[in-house]
């Protein structure tokens, strides 16, 4: 089993191991920029898996920004019956897409 990570970023929380692609809330940096998440919950794996109160002390994680996008439109209806009540709006969040390039403890 690989090294596995838990981080932290944007309010929600992510496992990940080296290699990995995924999308989370955008960032500034720009695309190429290396990012390094210093929120690491847990890391490890197996025997030697370190678990964090909140935070692991020392652990970080390094990742590169691939991209950044907008995610597919949301519709948001509000609809109040019988008061001639209706709103439509439609949302794309923004994300950026980062490739975690290891994970150091």
């Amino acid at each position: 089993m690989t090294d596995q990570a838990i981080i932290k970023t944007g309010g929600k929380q992510y496992r990940v191991a080296v290699g990995d692609k995924l999308r989370i809330e955008k960032l500034t940096a720009d695309v190429g920029a290396n990012v390094d998440f210093a929120e690491v919950l847990f890391v490890g794996a197996g025997a030697d898996a370190r678990i964090g109160t909140p935070l692991v002390e020392g652990a970080k994680v390094n990742a590169v920004v691939r991209s950044h996008g907008r995610g597919k439109k949301l519709i948001v209806y509000k609809f109040r019956r019988r008061k001639n009540y209706r709103r439509k709006n439609g949302h794309r969040q923004p994300y950026t897409e980062v490739e975690i390039t290891g994970i150091s403890a």
